[in-house]
């Protein structure tokens, strides 16, 4: 569970980025280290050699002394452009390698370095460079190469120790700081959001911002508005619920009255009274489109549409049962209708809901043209782009009063067509925006209206980046 947290993830990721940078710069520790260490042998071995510009003869014994002080098998100085042996004493193998100290560059002496930690034998290695204090022109020894990759080891662990210590301690404070600064703020956000799920009416659950981080105040902010516009979303469909309850159990009774009134209404009918003959056709409308209006909101009331199955869709075939079954409808009217869709276009959408929307659309369109006793045009065409699809039913028809559009897609809103409930575009737009698309409006007057559903394509694809055909217009 530690690795899943956010300052637990931090306190690794924090080691380890420490530790990359120290290894990062562990080679060039070891190769100055290096270097200094046979600089320090250059600099015993020529005090070493001053005590015998001292004295020319020295006792053999002290000149071994004087070398293995200096961990070096001989010394040889160049002095006015004399090249001179200042100490010797048997060297146990031929020289290896020879390392000029004097110009070397920071590549060369990392190169060295390496080499020589994964060279483990111990071999006679020449050192050359500069005396100290101008004590000569050039100063050489030579020496094992055992102790100096010893003591490179022995550095080298100290550096890697000494990172694992930083490592850990710069990552616990770091953690320390990651739960003071965020998780534990993060921690209320979340506590509060949990505890407001619970009781989303209790107005004493939404947050109160007052993080002095200003992320994190920016994140209470924003929940503090969701919080307050959804517990007044929820208030006023609560409110919305119970009138609802109320107008179906009003439409219920209502819709049993109406149904004994057309009952009666229908023995009226039977009745060879002139004045009764011309109203009871009015009567009897009037009662119809009554209880016509109860049950269509009952069924509103009731209706819960289930989430769409989204399948591949060719689009093509929808359109033509939809057309078909309105060519159908419209009978001896003269209207025409026109399909201009891609052969192989295909949306991602329910088929059965798809047809029911564009069915609506295309039946208002038909209806809004029979209405003015004139020839009329429907058109239904399709668009693809990299983005959504779009499906547009245009008509010309008389367009759409001024108060139906401002009540459009509103349920019980009806103001477009004389009896209608208004429940027809509400649903419509209701499954489209279930398909994650919108259902708009696009123009309308008296040339005719267009309206347009845009699908969204989401992860899908195009084998033709660009549109195969532009919809009408």
């Amino acid at each position: 569970m530690f690795l899943n947290s956010l300052s637990g993830r931090f306190l690794i990721l924090t080691a380890a980025f420490v530790m990359l940078a120290e290894v990062l710069i562990f080679v060039p520790s070891v190769a100055q280290f290096r270097e200094d260490y046979l600089l320090s042998r250059l600099e015993r071995a020529q005090i070493a050699s001053l005590v015998l510009l001292a004295d020319d003869m020295i006792d053999p014994d002290l000149e071994q002394e004087l070398l293995l002080n200096a961990e070096v098998f001989n010394v040889v100085l160049r002095r006015d452009e004399a090249r001179e042996l200042m100490l010797s004493s048997p060297v146990p193998g031929p020289v290896a390698g020879s390392y000029d100290l004097r110009d070397a560059s920071g590549v060369t002496l990392m190169k060295d370095a390496v080499l020589r930690l994964l060279h483990p034998d111990n071999d006679v290695i020449r050192v050359i460079g500069n005396p100290v204090q101008e004590g000569g022109l050039v100063i050489e020894v030579t020496m094992e190469s055992a102790p100096l990759r010893a003591a490179m080891l022995d550095y080298g662990s100290r550096i890697l120790w000494l990172s694992a210590i930083i490592s850990i301690l710069t990552g616990l404070l770091l953690y320390l700081a990651v739960q003071a600064l965020m998780v534990r703020p993060i921690r209320k956000v979340v506590d509060n959001m949990a505890g407001y799920a619970q009781a989303p009416e209790d107005a004493r659950k939404i947050i109160a911002p007052g993080s002095s981080i200003k992320e994190l105040r920016e994140a209470e902010e924003a929940l503090h508005h969701l919080q307050e516009q959804l517990s007044s979303s929820l208030k006023q469909k609560e409110r919305l619920a119970a009138l609802g309850g109320a107008v179906a159990r009003i439409s219920h009774d209502l819709r049993n009255i109406l149904t004994t009134a057309q009952l009666f209404a229908d023995r009226v009918e039977m009745s060879e009274d002139p004045g009764v003959q011309k109203a009871v056709p009015k009567l009897m409308g009037s009662i119809s489109r009554a209880v016509n209006l109860c049950e269509s909101t009952l069924a509103f009331g009731r209706a819960e549409e289930p989430a769409p199955r989204l399948t591949r869709v060719l689009l093509a075939d929808v359109v033509a049962d939809v057309v078909e079954s309105e060519r159908l409808a419209a009978g001896e009217h003269d209207i025409s209708y026109g399909e201009d869709v891609p052969a192989g276009m295909s949306v991602r959408a329910d088929s059965e809901q798809l047809y029911r929307v564009l069915r609506n659309l295309v039946r208002n369109a038909r209806q809004a043209i029979q209405s003015t006793g004139k020839p009329g045009e429907i058109m239904v065409s399709g668009l693809e782009t990299h983005e959504e699809w779009t499906i547009r039913v245009v008509d010309t028809g008389p367009g759409l009063p001024k108060r139906a559009q401002d009540l459009l897609f509103q349920p019980f809103a009806a103001g477009g067509r004389k009896g209608g409930t208004g429940l027809g575009l509400a649903i419509a737009a209701e499954l489209i925006r279930g398909h994650g698309g919108r259902l708009e409006l696009e123009r309308t007057g008296p040339e005719g209206t267009v309206f347009a559903i845009h699908l969204p394509r989401g992860l899908e694809t195009l084998a033709d980046p660009m549109p195969r055909q532009e919809a009408a217009q």
